[in-house]
């Protein structure tokens, strides 16, 4: 099945797709596409994602005081001016890196908790039925979200999150980092993605399913996590 096969089967026949797939695992042309479209989607929103994280610290009267005025002077200047080397680091090196770990680390998580349903599935193959998967998150997700950043000039409320339905709340507050990770697209990522559990492990549907969304749970409470500790910085 060649590559743009199977990237138009994920949106529109996963069954056969992801059983395909599961015979016959292949991902790196995949990955690659998948890599390319984040860096094509950061690169295009970084003038965006800069502005907002300036509005942010701005005029931030408890980050002032918890820095200093000197500090919190340098960082206001580092941010009105960021390194172009850094820029370009952030964007084709450590945002890829960081994607491509997370993708083995679910893919081990996947395959760790499938052995408790099956002694079926290799990590191979999980690797390949997630990095296909992603297409949706990074393909489509991606495109409708530059969409909405171009349009409003900001990456701030453009989430195709459950945040999307409560515009005025604070991006810092604990309820918007909560709903952002119900995003509508990760849940059809990893809905498309129990097809390929499904086929890997020879299991029922359900239990793909149930596989498959534990694994979406225990990302989504992560993230919260971490975005609890980064946003608190700046309250």
């Amino acid at each position: 099945m060649t590559l743009l096969k199977r990237i138009e089967g994920v949106f529109f026949s996963p069954r056969q797709t992801f059983e395909g797939l599961a015979a016959k695992p292949v991902w790196i042309d995949t990955l690659v596409v998948v890599l390319v479209a984040l860096i094509a989607f950061n690169f295009v929103v970084l003038p965006y994602m800069q502005q907002d994280q300036l509005a942010l610290m701005r005029d931030n009267t408890a980050l002032k005081e918890r820095m200093g005025e000197d500090n919190y002077a340098q960082m206001i200047e580092r941010a009105e001016n960021p390194s172009r080397s850094g820029q370009i680091l952030q964007i084709f090196i450590t945002t890829p890196l960081f994607a491509v770990a997370a993708l083995l680390v679910q893919t081990l998580l996947l395959l760790i908790l499938g052995r408790f349903l099956s002694t079926q599935g290799t990590y191979v193959q999980v690797l390949a039925a997630l990095v296909h998967a992603s297409l949706v998150d990074k393909l489509l997700g991606n495109a409708v979200r530059l969409v909405l950043a171009l349009t409003r000039k900001s990456l701030m409320q453009t989430s195709t999150s459950l945040a999307l339905l409560f515009p005025r709340m604070e991006v810092t507050s604990t309820p918007y980092i909560v709903l952002t990770q119900i995003d509508f697209f990760q849940l059809w990522t990893f809905g498309v993605l129990a097809f390929g559990l499904a086929a890997i492990f020879k299991i029922k549907p359900g239990k793909a399913l149930a596989l498959s969304y534990g694994v979406w749970l225990l990302k989504a409470l992560a993230n919260i996590g971490i975005g609890l500790i980064g946003m608190s910085f700046l309250r």
